[in-house]
């Protein structure tokens, strides 16, 4: 047998065997387990940006309060009597 009849035989077997039968509700209960996948995913985006857009804020807050990009002042003595 070549390597093509092989499958072709393979195939027929695959087809000639009877069938498992497919459980009365198993539409409502993929879409009811859908459903619910898709709304966790939707809390957990919403959750995520919420952290996301809170980190930003009290960055802002922390840059307006601190202000780091201004030097701080120097702390070395100033030079007198020269």
């Amino acid at each position: 047998m070549s390597f093509p009849d092989r499958k072709q035989e393979e195939v027929r077997k695959m087809l000639d065997t009877a069938t498992v039968p497919i459980p009365p509700d198993l539409g409502t209960r993929a879409a009811f387990r859908g459903g619910r996948l898709r709304r966790r995913r939707h809390a957990l985006r919403t959750v995520l940006w919420t952290l996301a857009f809170l980190a930003a804020v009290a960055f802002a807050a922390w840059a307006v309060a601190v202000e780091p990009w201004i030097a701080p002042p120097a702390t070395t003595p100033p030079l007198e009597g020269w």
